[in-house]
């Protein structure tokens, strides 16, 4: 337990993520409280919870990345394990939002999957969720209690900027729903952007039409939010490269890597993957051509400024580079 601002705090994570959980307990200094995980011989899943925390605000780390089901339903129940024990207030840490790209109808007779998930943390007990980068931001509007989304731009752009300060550089978008993204890069980097035009004839499968700028003899950095079998990325990157680029990184938040995606990026033409540890990389999912950056400490401060009463506005963009640099 820590005290802060006259506050009883407690740390929890979950088994999603537990270095993530681990790197936030070493920034804000609130020691991670142990609570026990089972599994019992038909599937359920159970918790014991081996301390108090009535009266204290709970933050519970557990993005739910795949296994989405497990991890989540891991979460739920925690909430309502804390909820249950009179905790003052029940945080969820979730970095990587499962089912958030089914955050709309695209045809008839489908489900809004990303309401329905706002819809069981916020049933479960949840006063507050410390979310990043949501595939599509109006995901905020399905919860009726506050919502954070941070960015990891900020971590991105700093990495680019130490590793490629002063090459002519392009910041590409792989689709068009993700020009803002792209313009928010250049903008911080004095950078120009390119898109991507393409096509998906089906589900992760996509077929590239046209490049709307200009890749020449640049560096091309493509951005996107995640990275789940890299077949967009991989075709992307083999496109830039076709049109003149000299070198193709690529940069996103989520890894989610699902397979074929690590066949696909060490066979690319991509020179690097950044990415964050939102999600934690099994084994089977780590590249020599990946790097991942931690958000351990944005999240970190973002649990203090929410303890001591201070806006989170200042975390969430990225700072404008010195136009000398």
């Amino acid at each position: 337990m820590a005290t802060l601002s006259g506050e009883k705090v407690k740390l929890f994570s979950l088994s999603a993520n537990k270095k993530l959980a681990q790197e936030i307990s070493e920034f804000t200094k609130i020691p991670l409280s142990h609570c026990e995980l089972k599994r019992f011989a038909d599937g359920e899943i159970g918790v014991d919870i081996e301390e108090t925390v009535r009266g204290h605000h709970v933050f519970i780390v557990q993005p739910t990345q795949p296994p989405v089901n497990e991890h989540l339903m891991e979460l739920l129940i925690m909430i309502d394990a804390v909820k249950r024990a009179s905790a003052k207030s029940v945080n969820v840490v979730m970095p990587y939002y499962g089912y958030s790209r089914q955050d709309r109808k695209s045809a008839a007779r489908q489900p809004i999957s990303a309401k329905l998930v706002a819809n069981l943390v916020e049933k479960a007990g949840a006063n507050r969720v410390l979310s990043m980068d949501l595939h599509a931001g109006q995901i905020q509007g399905f919860f009726d209690i506050p919502i954070d989304n941070f960015f990891a731009m900020p971590i991105l752009v700093d990495y680019f900027r130490k590793k490629l300060n002063g090459k002519d550089l392009v910041i590409v978008s792989p689709d068009h729903g993700g020009a803002v993204r792209a313009r928010i890069m250049g903008n911080a980097m004095h950078a120009p952007i390119a898109i991507i035009d393409k096509s998906r004839p089906r589900p992760n499968e996509s077929e590239v039409m046209n490049i709307v700028g200009d890749v020449r003899e640049k560096i091309a950095i493509i951005i996107d939010d995640l990275i789940d079998t890299a077949g967009t990325i991989g075709t992307a990157a083999k496109a830039l490269k076709e049109a003149g680029a000299k070198e193709v990184y690529a940069a996103c938040t989520h890894p989610v890597f699902s397979h074929p995606a690590i066949e696909r990026i060490n066979a690319s033409d991509i020179e690097e993957i950044v990415c964050t540890n939102t999600i934690e990389l099994s084994e089977d999912k780590k590249s020599d051509k990946v790097v991942q950056l931690s958000v351990g400490p944005l999240f970190g401060q973002g649990i203090l400024n929410i303890i001591y009463d201070k806006p989170l506005s200042s975390l969430f963009e990225p700072k404008e580079a010195d136009s000398n640099n």
